[in-house]
């Protein structure tokens, strides 16, 4: 049975995390309550990504947080994640769900065009994300999104919602109000001084279940 997704939705980015930290970085994140934690890496050589991929796939399975692995389906098959994010550029859908089997997660990013959404919703996305709904340092040239969107979205599709883009804790709970299940952060969580009490204010937006 797959997870059910709704809270922080931590994306350990290597743009802010180096080798030593990003296990204990992890750790703090699901301490302060991310429910799914996804690796995203551009930079390093293959071997030094299945090396990270392994460790945080273990570290997650140990505290029962779904791991999912950006952009890369090799990558997540070889390192046990749970699932995969895809993007534009990615693999497709279809392939990916082909490889991967049903039981895993497959996230696919549909940036801010609604007519994304149903079309990945009925090729067996399990959830899929918009934004960026603020200027972002990670992606400073990505597209916008508005809140508004969550809301139409909401109207035409079943499966969960991420929300991205230059979130913080100020920002957040207005787009959980317009739809989103997830909120996605990178900058907000692990480029802080004490990533287990920046990923608490996160939490904090969602609604006990």
């Amino acid at each position: 049975m797959k997870p059910s997704l709704r809270g922080l939705y931590a994306i350990a980015d290597t743009q802010y995390l180096d080798d030593a930290h990003l296990a204990p970085a992890v750790e703090a994140a699901i301490a302060g309550g991310a429910r799914v934690v996804q690796y995203r890496d551009k930079k390093h050589p293959p071997e030094v990504r299945r090396r990270h991929a392994r460790k945080i796939s273990d570290l997650c399975r140990r505290h029962g947080v779904p791991f999912l692995v950006n952009d890369d389906v090799a990558l997540a098959m070889e390192t046990g994640a749970d699932g995969v994010h895809l993007g534009r550029e990615d693999m497709g859908l279809r392939a990916a769900r082909a490889l991967l089997g049903d039981n895993k997660l497959i996230g696919v990013s549909c940036y801010n065009e609604l007519e994304r959404a149903p079309a990945a919703e009925r090729n067996g996305a399990d959830y899929i994300a918009f934004g960026s709904f603020f200027p972002s340092r990670t992606k400073p040239d990505a597209v916008r999104a508005a809140p508004e969107l969550l809301r139409a979205a909401r109207k035409q599709i079943r499966i969960p919602i991420v929300a991205i883009g230059g979130i913080t804790p100020e920002n957040g709970a207005a787009l959980i109000e317009a739809g989103a299940d997830m909120l996605a952060v990178i900058d907000g969580v692990f480029n802080q001084t004490d990533i287990r009490t920046a990923a608490q204010r996160y939490a904090q937006l969602f609604p006990p279940e």
